[in-house]
């Protein structure tokens, strides 16, 4: 009886360690990251009034404020969609939508405009996150060189 107890656990055991996971747990069947992209999208909230608007106001405050120049975008332009992350249950429960634009400056000097627009993003979830950023008015590098990282 011993040696077939025996047996019969090194069997529970050999079996436990070679079963395969439930597909509900497991990786391979799970729901697959979705990569990011921007073909055949069209431009959304990248042209948002809202948005834009937003983006103007932010950016008067903070020139006046942290880089100390009498700055405003006069006009934004050319708007385009140039990545875009969708909701994923995988990966994010954030979509991204990352815009370029063209910001003409109140000194005349036009300059690229990179945004993100985040959503759903705020207070439980509720509203949208806009970070923005023109190449070379960034003194602190917080959205790194250039802007890269709302490329």
């Amino acid at each position: 009886m011993t040696v077939a107890r025996t047996a019969g656990i090194a069997a529970w055991i050999a079996a436990a360690f070679c079963a395969t996971p439930l597909s509900s747990a497991d990786y391979e069947t799970g729901a697959r990251p979705h990569p990011a992209y921007a073909s055949g999208i069209p431009a959304g909230a990248c042209t948002d009034p809202g948005v834009l608007r937003f983006i103007t106001g932010r950016f008067e405050y903070k020139a006046a404020n942290y880089i100390r120049q009498n700055l405003s975008i006069y006009e934004i332009g050319k708007m385009q969609l140039s990545r875009y992350e969708p909701f994923n249950d995988y990966m994010s429960s954030v979509q991204r939508e990352y815009c370029v634009a063209s910001a003409t400056l109140t000194d005349g000097s036009r300059r690229p405009l990179l945004y993100v627009i985040e959503t759903p993003w705020g207070f439980a979830g509720v509203g949208r996150n806009i970070e923005f950023c023109i190449p070379g008015l960034d003194p602190w590098y917080v959205y790194g060189d250039s802007c890269d990282s709302l490329r």
